[in-house]
């Protein structure tokens, strides 16, 4: 089981702690699964860059970042070193511990 600390660099935005997070899945899909706004226009398929994201803390429970994803990211909104997308960044099988995740402004994107 995971913990997965969420931040959010939009205004008003508290930060959120998500408990007892099953491995396999995305963070994307965690995202969503708990209420958590995270772009996503070409429907999690890594043909996009809308579910960037930032990954704080707990990058080696994350699958390892793939050619595709690094291409996608260079065309993100502000990419840094440890920048993801949510829908490539799934957790780990077999491992537990805790990831970090600052989600960038949303308000950014129009539509989905």
């Amino acid at each position: 089981m995971y913990t997965i600390k969420v931040k959010f660099e939009q205004r008003g935005l508290e930060p959120v702690i998500l408990n007892n997070i099953k491995a396999d899945q995305s963070l994307l899909e965690v995202c969503l699964h708990n209420g958590i706004e995270l772009h996503h226009n070409c429907g999690a398929v890594c043909a996009c860059s809308t579910c960037h994201l930032y990954v704080e803390d707990g990058m080696h429970l994350l699958e390892d970042l793939s050619d595709k994803e690094e291409d996608f990211i260079d065309r993100a909104v502000n990419p840094r070193i440890n920048s993801r997308l949510g829908c490539q960044c799934v957790l780990q099988e077999g491992s537990v511990g805790e990831v970090s995740i600052t989600i960038p402004d949303q308000t950014q994107f129009l539509g989905e």
